[in-house]
């Protein structure tokens, strides 16, 4: 609990989206282990996200209440900065990272996110273009990538659980639209969740402007063909891990653990697919709001959270067991909470992440200088 700008105490994850307790992350836990298989996504009721079962389901009566009053001040705070946004990004945007620190409320979770990325104003510089690519039958290749993949998106959500449901014709509209946008991407698979989780807050066109946003501004070359953006992320990644913590930089390195084999994705995918969903949620409004270095912080979090301890790298005598570990993290240690305020608290400045970037751009540079010369 802590003391809010305007005096009153509050729930830092409150209508965030989060009010997991540790009750209910150990419910996720069983039903990733599977003691609540007997249970199917039709005989659940949705939680609060939408979820009918799976990984990402959250028991609704474990939530934690949260007093009218609060909600309604944290609305009227967004709903002030959504209505005076120009001012507040230019002359206030240190207020509008403390708010999104916090947690967007879920009733204004899709304007905020909207306003953040820039699809807002996207989309009515574009107005009809979305309409007009809706209309395109699109590159056949890339239809039929996409239509293989629909099934595979959250498939216990309510929105996306039926076959050729209007979920699915959505995801479907949007990652087609795209494809035809900007064919020099065309689609990838990672594009997927990305554009499912959009579609969970708001209306496909709106989505659309989002995932060009994202793919095009806060991703930049991550969906392009050979992946070299994401590589290269990798690398600045471990080079940061070494100064967050040395513990688990050099256990990645003698086990000759290649970044690309562990953050692929969780930085293509944005977590989405990796944490719990309060905490993706949460994630989400911070990424939106201050880019993907926020990527880079959580996974440096999660990094020196298990392989920063000597106990869990006593387990991982190989590079089997190390990757295994990364994949089945301890949904304890994803807590939102606990990410949010570690993450915040990490030891790494904007200096810090530009200097490891032009250190491993020269890296490059020097390592394609010597093929040539070769």
């Amino acid at each position: 609990v802590a003391d809010d700008e305007d005096g009153h105490f509050y729930d830092e994850s409150d209508d965030a989206g989060s009010d997991i307790t540790m009750s209910s992350l150990a419910t996720v836990r069983r039903q990733r282990n599977g003691s609540l298989s007997s249970e199917t996504p039709s005989e659940l009721l949705p939680d609060k996200y939408g979820f009918l079962g799976g990984a990402q389901y959250t028991d609704p009566t474990l939530l934690r209440k949260v007093p009218l009053q609060v909600q309604w001040n944290r609305e009227l705070k967004w709903r002030d900065m959504l209505h005076n946004w120009e001012r507040f990004m230019t002359k206030q945007f240190k207020k509008v990272k403390e708010r999104s620190r916090k947690g967007i409320p879920s009733s204004l979770r899709a304007p905020a996110w909207q306003h953040l990325c820039g699809a807002h104003f996207l989309m009515e510089k574009s107005r009809g273009k979305f309409t007009e690519l809706d209309s395109l039958p699109g590159d056949p290749r890339w239809v039929e990538d996409i239509k293989k993949d629909l099934h595979r998106q959250f498939p216990h959500h309510e929105m996306f659980a039926k076959h050729q449901g209007h979920g699915q014709e959505d995801l479907f509209r949007i990652l087609k639209a795209y494809s035809i946008l900007n064919p020099a991407v065309g689609y990838c698979q990672a594009q997927a969740p990305i554009a499912a989780v959009l579609l969970m807050h708001m209306p496909a066109e709106q989505a659309f402007w989002c995932l060009v946003c994202i793919c095009d501004t806060y991703l930049p070359g991550y969906y392009s063909p050979g992946l070299e953006a994401i590589q290269l992320d990798g690398e600045i990644l471990f080079g940061l891990l070494k100064k967050v913590s040395p513990t688990a930089y050099r256990h990645l390195k003698k086990q000759r653990i290649e970044p690309i084999m562990y953050m692929t994705e969780w930085f293509m995918c944005a977590f989405s697919r990796t944490l719990p969903w309060s905490t993706v949620l949460r994630i989400w409004d911070i990424f939106l709001c201050e880019g993907v270095k926020v990527l880079f912080k959580v996974a440096l979090v999660i990094l020196r959270s298990i392989l920063g301890r000597s106990d869990i790298q006593k387990r991982c005598p190989s590079m089997f067991e190390t990757l295994e570990v990364l994949r089945s993290i301890p949904h304890e240690l994803l807590h939102e909470d606990v990410i949010v305020t570690q993450m915040v608290q990490l030891d790494l400045t904007n200096h810090d992440m530009s200097k490891e970037h032009q250190r491993q751009i020269a890296k490059r540079r020097l390592a394609q200088l010597a093929k040539v010369k070769a």
